[in-house]
């Protein structure tokens, strides 16, 4: 993977599609801003969860979310990346080295295995942590809504 590529968390994506949050104008510059030099990573966790959060808390029809996020992944800058049993395995050790827990820890894995460098998040947990590190790799986190 390139350094262009920033993986992207739950929150940020939610922020990004729902104008609903106070959030949505600094979140959506991340996709709109998307281009052969800034690309971003989602993988399964963050899109089932982005999903449960829009159909079940801000009460999007499931239509409509489905087809957003079909879209997102089509998207030529928007790299999916799949889970294996060694991302998952490696989710539990960073589960408990960093004391998260169990999709958090997955999505960090995701993207460390796939040595993504950066992720945008607005989780304070994981923000507070500044990076995580395994297997000689290091993933650094970045807030795109302050």
């Amino acid at each position: 993977m390139s350094s262009n590529l920033s993986g992207i968390d739950t929150n940020v994506l939610c922020y990004a599609l729902d104008p609903a949050f106070s959030e949505h104008k600094k979140a959506r510059l991340i996709l709109k801003g998307l281009s052969s030099g800034s690309r971003v990573a989602i993988n399964p966790t963050v899109i089932h969860e982005t999903y449960h959060t829009l159909v079940y808390r801000q009460k999007w029809l499931r239509e409509d979310v489905s087809s957003r996020l079909v879209a997102l992944m089509r998207q030529k800058y928007v790299a999916f990346l799949n889970q294996t049993k060694s991302i998952s395995r490696n989710a539990i050790y960073l589960a408990n080295k960093y004391e998260l827990g169990g999709r958090d820890s997955l999505i960090l894995s995701n993207y460390l295995s796939n040595n993504v460098m950066r992720m945008y998040t607005h989780d304070r947990q994981i923000l507070e942590l500044g990076k995580v590190a395994a297997s000689g790799k290091e993933l650094s986190f970045s807030d795109p809504v302050i």
